[in-house]
């Protein structure tokens, strides 16, 4: 248990996609931004005041502004794979205080053993190749007693657009996402101390199946699975994937596009000496303990 077996991404397809959404990112990642509001709401229950933050897949750098704001002696790094977001985020903040911008991988953290104290990573380790290993890059990272918070995808999300895909072709159309429980399994491999997992889901609506594509590609959420066909899709079978979309129209006229958004915290290890043992435990740092 807690190894999550490798994920078959096109990272330079997923790299590229992010790169071109980035310009109109904003305008529609309306769900991406509502779970980083979210995730910020729930540092109001943690007593944790970080000196060092990284923002994993930080995107334009909505959240990286938020955490600045929140923390205001706090350095920040900035991390994503596309230069173009980072230009975005490197706008953020005031004049003498802006967040340290890194053009790297989620899956190779350029950052010191034991230098974070929050880690943050809103909507991204979905993007991981090897899950298990970018999270015990995360752990490694992490000085002791730090949080990660982090939200990802599971499997039901975007359930409806693969159900569509699965009547028109065999092939995969839509990213291949992580169980929650399996994401709580890897955090505890990876020498994370007090996992806590939750879900919930949500759902968006459009009056068409082709505005709604044209969304989640706009977002650079495209598929990138390695299987994917090459080529570009013809417009019958847009025309295909459209009518067998309908199904799911509901009452009101409108197409859900489901997303269960998994919810993760969990602390780095402390160790201490006991009796000349190496013992692993964690600081108590979250209110009501």
């Amino acid at each position: 248990m807690g190894d999550v077996e490798e994920q078959p991404l096109d990272k330079r397809k997923a790299r590229l996609s992010f790169g071109r959404a980035a310009q109109h990112y904003d305008e529609a990642a309306v769900l991406q931004h509502e779970i980083g509001r979210r995730m910020l709401e729930r540092l109001d229950f943690v007593r944790h005041q970080p000196g060092v933050i990284l923002d994993i897949g930080c995107g334009t750098g909505v959240a990286t502004e938020a955490l600045m704001k929140r923390y205001p002696k706090a350095q920040v790094f900035a991390l994503d794979f596309a230069m173009p977001m980072l230009a975005r985020t490197r706008k953020r903040g005031r004049w003498l205080r802006r967040p340290r911008c890194l053009c790297a991988d989620l899956d190779h953290l350029p950052l010191a053993d034991q230098s974070v104290d929050l880690v943050f990573a809103n909507a991204a380790l979905q993007w991981s190749t090897r899950p298990a290993q970018a999270f015990a890059d995360i752990s490694r990272v992490l000085k002791p007693g730090g949080l990660l918070m982090f939200s990802s995808f599971g499997p039901d999300t975007l359930k409806e657009l693969r159900a569509a895909w699965s009547e028109v072709d065999g092939r995969p159309h839509v990213h291949n996402f992580i169980d929650m429980h399996d994401y709580g399994d890897t955090l505890m491999a990876a020498g994370l101390a007090d996992p806590v997992m939750d879900v919930e889901r949500m759902t968006l609506t459009y009056t068409d199946a082709m505005r709604l594509m044209r969304e989640v590609k706009i977002i650079g959420a495209g598929n990138a699975d390695v299987s994917r066909s090459r080529g570009l899709l013809s417009r019958q079978r847009l025309v295909e994937v459209c009518a067998a979309y309908e199904q799911f129209r509901d009452a009101d006229g409108r197409l859900p596009l489901t997303y269960e958004v998994v919810h993760g915290h969990a602390w780095g290890a402390v160790q201490r000496k006991v009796d000349g043992e190496t013992r692993v435990s964690v600081d108590v740092l979250r209110a009501g303990r």
